[in-house]
C-alpha cells in the first residue's frame, strides 16, 4: 500500500517494485524489520532465541562464473574445499526408535478424542521442561499420540492443566497466535539434522506450520501446508487433533519402514514461558535436530497424484494525483487472471511453474525510517510463489533477494532432496529489471524499464553429518545488460564448533544510460566464520571482503568495496525455577571496517546485558561507541540503549526502546545529539479482535536547534469472526520537520504520509481464499501545505486450489 507522495513511500508498490528510498541496515546481516535483535545468531541476545517458534517476540523469518586460476580468490577456494573433505566427524549413535502404528480408518478430526483408533496410537510424554527449567520435569502433564494411514499421519494432544481458565487461546489468522498455549511437533522427515517441518495448534484450533533450517535457525512461516487440525478446551486442559496428509510433506521415497526424527513440544504460558518437550535438549547446543526422537514405520504410504492447481483472478483500480485540485489518473480496471502449478512426482522433488502469476501482495508491509543512514531499504518477502522453498536458497552472503523480480511474466522452479543433500532452481521472465546499487557508504534502487530473464540455481551436498559444501549461481540478463555471480560455501560443524564460508566472483554489463562510473564491473567477495558454544558460554569470529566491483543484482547485498573483521563473545548465567530472574546474558564484540583503499570506515565496541524475568520479560542496556567516516573524515558516535519487553498477562504484549547519544547528521555532515524511541504493543479484546500499534520517533538536535525531527506510527486493527473470515485496517502515518536554517541545501520544513488499508478475507485453506479491500494514502509538504489524498484504490483477489 503505497502512502504519500509518488516515488516516496514506506512500503512497496503492488508490481513489487521498491521506492527509492534511504534506510539504515549498519548491521552486519540483514535483519528482518520486526526483529529487534541484531546480535550474533548463537549469541542468544533475542529473547529465549534458538529455540524454534516457542519466542512469541521473533518473527518467523532465502551463471557464469568468471574464476581465473591465477585468482587470490581461488586459492581460499582451493583450501575452503580441501577442510571441508579432510572434516572430521565422530559416528552417531542412532537412539531406539518409537514404532508408529496403522490404523485401518480414518479419524475424525473434532478436537475430541473419543474415536477409538487412538487407543491404538503410540503415546509418548512430554517430560521435560526445556525452558526455563534445565530439563527438569514438566509442571504439567501432556501425552501426545501417534498414528499413520496409507495417506496421513494422525496425532492428538491430551493437555492437563490445573487451571484451566489460564488457558491463553485466541482466534486468530493462521501463524498467528504464537503467544498463546500451544502443542505440536517438529518432524525431521530425512532424518539427517538439515531441515524440518513444524505443525502447532492452538486451544482453538488455529494452524501454525514452519519449515527451519538447521544451519541457521531460520523459520519461515510464509510456508503453508494444506492439513486439518481441531482444537477444544475442556474441564481439565485442552485437546488438539491432527490429520497431515503425507502429500503435504517431503522426504526419502524408500521401500519399507521409513525413519523421522521427531521433538513433540507444548508451550505453557503463565508468569513465564515454560516449554516443554518429549526428549532433553541441552542448553548451549548447536544443534537442535540432533536431540530429536526417532520414529519408525509408514511403510506402503501413499501420496495420491500430488498436483495442485491453484487458478487466480486479480481485478484492481488504483489512481493518484500530484495536487490538491489536480485530476486522478490510473490505468483503470486492470483484471489479471493467471495459474499456478503445484506437481510432486515424489516424495522429494517438486516442480512448480505459474503463468501470468498473482504477485500482488494483501499485506502492507510494516512502515520504516532511519534519517542517519544512506543505506537501502529492506523489505521481507510476502509473495507466495518466492516464499515456498526459500531456504533451499540461503547462503551466508545473500546473494538472492526476491522483491528484486518486480513483475514477472512467468515461472519455473524445481526443489528436492537427495540422499545426501538438496537442490533449487528457479527461472523467470520480468517485465522490469529492478537494481540495487551499492556502494561504500550507501546505497539506493534504480530501475532499467526493460525485461530481463531470470535464472538462480542452488546446490548443496553433505560429505557427511557435519560437514556440507554448495554451490550457487545467479543470473540476470536483458538489453545491454547482464549480471551473473557463482559461488562456494561450506559448512562444517562439530560439537560447540561451527565454521561457515563462502566465496563468490561476479561480472556485469550495464547500459551507458544509468551513468556508472564503470559499465563493466567484475569482483569477488568471500566470507569466513567461527562460532563456538557451550552451556554458558559463547563466541564468534568472522572476516569478509567484498571487492568494488562486486554486483548481485537479484540479491540484498548493498555495501562493496570493503573488509570487516568482527570478534565477540558472552556469558549466560541461568538460575535455578522460581527465582525471578531465570537467566542473565552479557555481550560484547569489536569489529573494524576498512575501505578497498586502506581507509577506516568504521571501528566499533558494543556491549549488552540482558535479563530475562517475570511476566515474560526482557530488558536491559546495551552500550556502543565508534568512528564512523563520512564526507571525508570520522565522527565519533555513541550511544547508550534501554530495553524491555513483557507479556503481563494473556493477550497483550508491550515493549519499547530508548536510545540516545552522539551521532551524525549525514544530511548536513554535521555532528549532534540523536534521541531514539520505539514503543510498542498489541492487545486482544476478547478472543477475536486484536489492536497492534507501534510508534517511533527519531530526532537530532545540534548547532542550537532541531536539525530534524521524524515520527512514524503504524496501527493494525485485525477482527477474527470465525475460522475463515477476517477484516483487517491498517493505519500508517509519517510526520519529519527539518529545520532548513541548519542545512545548506534547501529542505522541506515540514512533512507528512498517511494511508490506510482495509481487507475483509475468507479463506477455506492457503489456496483457496477471497480478498476484498481498497486503499486511502494523502500527504503534505512545504509546496502542499494542506493534506489531500493523493492515492487511492480498490482491489479483488480469487484463488481456488484444485486437486485433481
Amino acid at each position: 500500500m503505497p502512502i504519500g507522495r509518488p516515488g516516496e513511500c514506506t512500503s512497496l508498490h503492488r508490481d513489487g517494485r521498491q521506492p527509492d528510498f534511504r534506510h539504515g541496515l549498519r548491521r552486519r546481516r540483514v535483519i528482518h524489520p520486526r526483529r529487534r535483535c541484531s546480535m550474533p545468531r548463537r549469541s542468544h541476545m533475542c529473547h529465549q532465541a534458538w529455540r524454534g517458534p516457542l519466542n512469541p517476540h521473533a518473527p518467523r523469518r532465502i551463471f557464469r562464473p568468471v574464476l581465473s586460476t591465477k585468482d587470490p580468490t581461488m586459492t581460499l577456494l582451493r583450501t575452503a574445499l580441501a577442510l571441508a573433505t579432510l572434516a572430521f566427524v565422530l559416528p552417531a549413535t542412532a537412539a531406539d526408535a518409537t514404532r508408529i502404528p496403522h490404523l485401518d480408518g480414518d479419524i475424525v478430526i473434532d478436537g475430541v478424542l473419543d474415536d477409538a483408533a487412538w487407543s491404538q496410537a503410540v503415546p509418548v510424554e512430554l517430560g521435560y521442561e526445556i525452558s526455563p527449567g534445565d530439563n527438569t520435569p514438566s509442571p504439567v502433564h501432556t501425552t501426545m499420540r501417534m498414528a499413520s494411514t496409507r495417506d496421513a499421519l494422525y496425532l492428538s494432544f491430551h493437555a492437563l492443566d490445573p487451571e484451566p481458565s489460564k488457558i491463553r487461546a485466541h482466534l486468530t489468522d493462521r501463524d498467528g497466535p504464537y503467544r498463546d498455549d500451544f502443542v505440536g511437533v517438529m518432524l525431521d522427515t530425512f532424518d539427517d539434522h538439515r531441515r524440518n517441518y513444524e505443525f502447532f495448534v492452538n486451544p482453538l484450533g488455529v494452524q501454525m506450520d514452519l519449515i527451519r533450517e538447521e544451519a541457521t535457525s531460520n523459520e519461515d512461516d510464509s510456508w503453508d501446508g494444506l492439513w486439518t487440525s481441531a482444537g477444544r478446551i475442556t474441564a481439565d486442559g485442552y485437546d488438539v487433533e491432527m490429520r497431515i496428509p503425507f502429500s503435504t510433506l517431503r522426504f526419502r521415497n524408500t521401500q519399507g519402514a521409513k525413519q523421522w526424527g521427531v521433538i513433540g513440544l507444548r508451550s505453557y504460558p503463565r508468569n513465564v514461558r515454560h516449554q516443554l518437550a518429549n526428549v532433553v535438549i541441552p542448553r548451549g547446543g548447536n544443534c537442535l535436530l540432533c536431540h530429536a526422537a526417532k520414529i519408525e514405520g509408514m511403510e506402503g504410504v501413499q501420496q495420491g497424484r500430488n498436483l495442485e492447481v491453484v487458478p487466480t483472478l486479480t481485478v484492481t483500480d488504483a489512481e493518484s494525483r500530484d495536487r490538491r485540485d489536480g485530476d486522478w489518473h490510473g490505468e483503470g480496471v486492470q483484471v489479471e487472471p493467471g495459474v499456478d502449478v503445484s506437481w510432486a512426482p515424489s516424495p522429494n522433488l517438486t516442480l512448480n511453474a505459474t503463468i501470468n502469476p498473482d504477485f500482488s501482495q494483501v499485506e502492507t508491509d510494516q512502515a520504516q525510517l532511519d534519517l542517519t543512514s544512506n543505506f537501502a531499504l529492506y523489505f521481507p518477502e510476502k509473495r507466495p510463489f518466492f516464499m515456498e522453498g526459500a531456504d533451499y536458497f540461503n547462503t551466508p552472503f545473500q546473494v538472492l533477494y526476491t522483491r528484486q523480480i518486480a513483475n514477472p511474466d512467468y515461472g519455473l522452479r524445481i526443489t528436492g532432496r537427495t540422499g545426501s543433500g538438496a537442490y533449487g532452481a528457479f527461472v523467470a521472465r520480468d517485465a522490469t529489471t529492478q537494481l540495487l546499487v551499492p556502494g561504500v557508504l550507501g546505497s539506493g534502487f534504480d530501475v532499467l524499464e526493460q525485461p530481463a530473464d531470470v535464472l538462480v540455481a542452488r546446490y548443496r551436498h553433505d560429505l557427511n553429518a557435519s560437514t556440507s559444501i554448495g554451490l550457487v549461481t545467479t543470473a540476470r540478463h536483458g538489453d545491454d545488460y547482464r549480471n551473473d555471480v557463482a559461488g562456494v560455501d561450506g559448512r562444517w560443524q562439530h560439537g560447540g564448533h561451527t565454521v561457515v564460508a563462502q566465496l563468490l566472483r561476479s561480472d556485469s554489463q550495464y547500459p551507458t544510460s544509468l551513468g556508472f562510473a564503470d559499465n563493466a564491473p567484475s569482483g569477488a567477495a568471500w566470507r569466513a566464520q567461527y562460532d563456538y558454544e557451550t552451556r554458558n558460554w559463547f563466541a564468534s569470529s568472522w572476516h569478509e571482503k567484498v571487492d568494488p566491483g562486486f554486483r548481485a543484482d537479484l540479491g540484498f547485498i548493498g555495501q562493496v568495496g570493503y573488509d570487516k573483521s568482527l570478534v565477540g563473545g558472552g556469558y549466560n548465567w541461568f538460575f535455578d525455577k522460581g527465582s525471578k530472574i531465570n537467566r542473565v546474558q552479557l555481550y560484547s564484540d569489536f569489529d573494524i571496517t576498512h575501505r578497498f583503499d586502506g581507509q577506516l570506515l568504521e571501528r566499533e565496541l558494543e556491549a549488552r546485558l540482558s535479563l530475562n524475568g517475570p511476566l515474560q520479560s526482557n530488558f536491559g542496556v546495551q552500550g556502543l561507541t565508534r568512528s564512523r567516516f563520512w564526507d571525508g573524515r570520522l565522527f565519533e558516535e555513541s550511544y547508550i540503549n534501554l530495553f524491555a519487553s513483557a507479556i503481563p498477562r494473556s493477550g497483550v504484549q508491550l515493549g519499547g526502546n530508548f536510545r540516545t547519544g552522539p551521532q551524525i547528521d549525514i544530511a548536513a555532515s554535521r555532528r549532534g545529539h540523536g534521541r531514539f524511541f520505539d514503543v510498542n504493543g498489541s492487545v486482544a479484546l476478547g478472543r477475536g479482535l486484536s489492536v497492534n500499534v507501534d510508534l517511533f520517533q527519531q530526532s537530532l538536535r545540534r548547532d542550537g536547534g532541531t536539525a530534524f525531527e521524524a515520527t512514524v506510527l503504524d496501527t493494525r486493527l485485525a477482527w477474527q469472526m470465525d475460522p475463515r473470515q477476517r477484516l483487517r485496517m491498517t493505519v500508517q502515518a509519517s510526520n519529519v520537520d527539518k529545520d532548513p536554517a541548519l542545512y545548506t541545501h534547501p529542505v522541506n520544513r515540514h512533512a507528512r504520509d498517511i494511508g490506510a488499508q482495509l481487507v475483509y478475507s475468507y479463506k477455506v485453506n492457503p489456496r483457496t481464499a477471497v480478498y476484498a479491500g481498497g486503499t486511502l494514502g494523502g500527504f503534505l509538504d512545504d509546496e502542499h501545505r494542506d493534506l489531500f489524498a493523493s492515492s487511492r484504490g480498490v482491489f479483488f483477489k480469487l484463488s481456488y486450489g484444485w486437486q485433481p
